[in-house]
């Protein structure tokens, strides 16, 4: 038997091994992504599934959070059945499968009014998606959290990886940087409005603009510009919510640096 015979009778491995820079590329896209495909189990269509396009943010934990409304079938579909689906990934130019791309496989629940997870959740949403506050609190609207069980991602040509839950949680102090994180933004957005720029221009190559400080976790910061979205991490998870002053601090002397006299 020849080399090309025996290379042809070994099952070609198409799903790559999840590394560190794969888990950091999917929970990046999961983390800016403004809108998303969401598939369900359309009721009454004979086990037929459907698509709808969804809006998206982030809760504390990375979860993805959906606001729809009641009078829409997918919202109909996902409180008969939970399970649901939902593709991210930006398109750019060129071929539209050469672009990165993930499908998380999820289940949806609803957030109940009037707790602090639907104040937290709606804070959130509105930060990234501000022209929402026309009709958030309208009472056939209301917010899911998407549980991620597992993810499938393609990060380009030839690289395939599955993903677990456990490989898209978060680390570090997720509830105590969640205490703090409303005054956070507000101080960094009233006091510290360069160090957001620079954080988006040095950090996250993201370009000038008008940026603003989005919300905050305890892995990283997410920064919007109208339409555009970028993510900035920390270096390490933060292990204490008093760790945030000097990360901060630290990382926007880092972009200085960065820029040099373009500061």
């Amino acid at each position: 038997m020849d080399a090309s015979e025996d290379r042809a009778d070994k099952p070609k491995q198409v799903i790559r091994e999840t590394d560190d820079e794969a888990i950091r590329q999917a929970r990046t896209m999961i983390a800016t992504a403004r809108h998303g495909a969401l598939a369900v189990i359309v009721p009454g269509e004979d086990g037929f599934p459907g698509a709808s396009r969804v809006a998206l943010a982030t809760d504390y934990d990375g979860t993805p959070v959906i606001l729809v409304s009641a009078l829409s079938w997918h919202t109909r579909a996902i409180l008969e059945e939970p399970r649901c689906s939902l593709l991210v990934g930006e398109v750019g130019k060129g071929d539209p499968l050469a672009h990165p791309r993930i499908s998380l496989f999820l289940t949806a629940k609803p957030v109940e009014r009037g707790t602090p997870e639907h104040d937290r959740i709606r804070r959130r949403y509105l930060a990234r998606h501000p022209k929402a506050s026309l009709y958030v609190d309208f009472g056939d609207f209301a917010f899911f959290r998407l549980a991620i069980s597992r993810a499938s991602m393609n990060g380009g040509f030839g690289k395939a990886y599955e993903l677990t839950a456990e490989d898209l949680a978060p680390q570090g102090d997720i509830a105590g940087i969640a205490e703090i994180e409303e005054s956070a933004v507000a101080h960094m957005n009233d006091d510290h409005k360069d160090a957001v720029g620079l954080y988006a221009r040095a950090l996250a190559k993201a370009g000038s603009g008008y940026w603003k400080l989005a919300t905050l976790d305890a892995e990283g910061m997410d920064l919007v510009d109208g339409d555009r979205v970028c993510r900035v991490w920390f270096s390490a998870p933060l292990v204490s919510a008093g760790e945030l002053r000097k990360v901060l601090a630290d990382m926007a002397r880092e972009a200085r640096e960065k820029l040099g006299d373009n500061a």
